[in-house]
């Protein structure tokens, strides 16, 4: 029995260890959770089916079009009879009768536009940019995806590591406390740096629990994004390259070069341009109103009042129709004036795209070269920081040096770790932007 509840205990714990283990999530894997799950990504992917069937249909308007139809009719006459008058004025006696039809037939027949001032042409021209540019449409929402996955994972990251150094700062300020408490004991330091600590060991308590808050709006707001339970338990792992590195070929002296790199790369530019030829295929489409069109038709059918007798009369029919538009009430100038503008638009929507491509990349050469700046400077004030709380705690201990210079040294030193800490993610999120604004931000990787 004691065996029995034994294994019974061992096997509840391993079930419960395995119900609430936590998830591990990697940058690379949320990456790929956002490019599966990502609301507006599923939503444009389905979307391209309607571009692909309209390709479809507009090639089908070229092809000659088919029909069968087949009908039965059957009718019934009754008639009492009765009296009549002929010719000579006799009358003359209608027997009852009754009348009893049937007819049967078969017809198969279609029409082919042969010509309507090439909008056709144009038409299948229309939905096919139409298609490249929702293509390339769903190939930036992919990187603008990776971009901002990345950035909350990062911010989640920053914040784990904010967290731990909020709990070193609580221990080293509890363990200064302890130390004041003993000196002051002795009687070598007042009561007043007692009470300094211990307000310096509150507020260090405050800033712990306002950066486990922080962490967990963090997780909220990615976990969010990647369209996961916000109440699972996750593990995020912390990117084996904490600073990624970038060529030095990156400079605003090459910001020319970079644009013009930019402008080749960048999907939605492309996307853009494709929407300025689809609209230049409206304009061919609404000025075919001004040309005659011209269709044929063709057909055969069979009748018969039995259907073992069908196909014993055949007839068969061809013909060509020419349609002259000569007045349409304006119509068609409206309709060509509206696609001319709809084409003025769109050139216009891709020289602002244009514009704006090159203050992406202004921009993100600025922050790229501000954040690595930033990194080097953080880099040296923790390690003055460092050294400047080391000696004044030595100065203190000796009677040399005071309490608030303590204190403010030890608050200097956590705000350079969390400068730190905020320029090395700082850098990481320029990186990416830089890259996105360039075109050149990897997706295909992670899916």
């Amino acid at each position: 029995m004691k065996k029995i509840l034994v294994v019974f205990v061992a096997l509840l714990v391993l079930t419960s260890s395995d119900l609430f283990a936590q998830q591990k999530l990697s940058l690379e894997k949320a990456i790929s959770i956002a490019l599966q799950r990502n609301s507006s990504l599923i939503k444009t992917k389905n979307s391209i089916n309607t571009y692909e069937a309209n390709v479809k249909s507009s090639y089908g308007d070229l092809l000659p079009d088919l029909g069968l139809r087949g009908s039965w009719n059957w009718s019934k006459t009754q008639d009492d009879g009765g009296t009549q008058l002929d010719f000579f004025g006799n009358p003359q006696l209608i027997p009852s009768s009754t009348n009893d039809s049937r007819s049967y037939s078969l017809s198969a027949g279609g029409s082919v536009l042969l010509f309507n001032g090439l909008a056709n042409y144009a038409n299948i021209d229309q939905k096919e940019s139409n298609l490249q540019g929702a293509k390339l449409s769903l190939a930036k929402l992919k990187q603008d995806i990776v971009y901002n996955a990345s950035e909350l994972y990062y911010n989640v990251i920053a914040a784990q590591k904010l967290l731990a150094v909020r709990k070193e700062n609580v221990e080293y300020n509890q363990k200064l406390l302890e130390t004041i408490e003993e000196r002051n004991n002795l009687g070598s330091v007042p009561i007043a740096d007692v009470y300094a600590q211990q307000v310096q060991l509150g507020n260090s308590e405050l800033s712990l629990i306002q950066a486990e808050n922080q962490l967990e709006n963090a997780k909220s707001q990615l976990l969010n994004y990647l369209a996961l339970d916000v109440l699972e338990n996750y593990e995020f792992a912390e990117p084996a390259e904490l600073l990624m590195e970038m060529g030095d070929e990156y400079s605003m002296n090459e910001l020319q070069p970079l644009v013009n790199e930019a402008l080749k790369n960048r999907f939605d530019y492309q996307s853009q341009k494709l929407n300025v030829d689809a609209a230049s295929n409206s304009v061919t489409i609404s000025r075919s109103g001004y040309w005659p069109s011209i269709s044929g038709n063709y057909g055969f059918s069979t009748s018969a009042t039995a259907p073992g007798d069908l196909f014993n009369r055949r007839v068969y029919s061809a013909g060509l129709s020419l349609n002259v538009p000569i007045f349409s009430g304006f119509s068609t100038e409206a309709s060509v004036e509206a696609a001319m503008v709809s084409e003025k638009n769109q050139l216009e929507d891709l020289l602002a795209l244009e514009r704006s491509i090159k203050i992406d990349v202004k921009q993100g050469l600025l922050n790229y070269s501000a954040a690595r700046k930033e990194v080097e400077v953080a880099k040296k004030n923790v390690r003055s920081a460092e050294e400047s709380r080391k000696i004044n705690n030595e100065k203190y201990n000796l009677g040399a040096g005071t309490i608030l210079e303590v204190l403010q040294s030890v608050r200097d030193f956590t705000e350079a770790r969390r400068q730190l800490i905020s320029a090395e993610f700082s850098y990481n999120v320029a990186m990416n932007q830089l890259l996105n604004s360039l075109g050149e931000l990897d997706f295909a990787k992670f899916e």
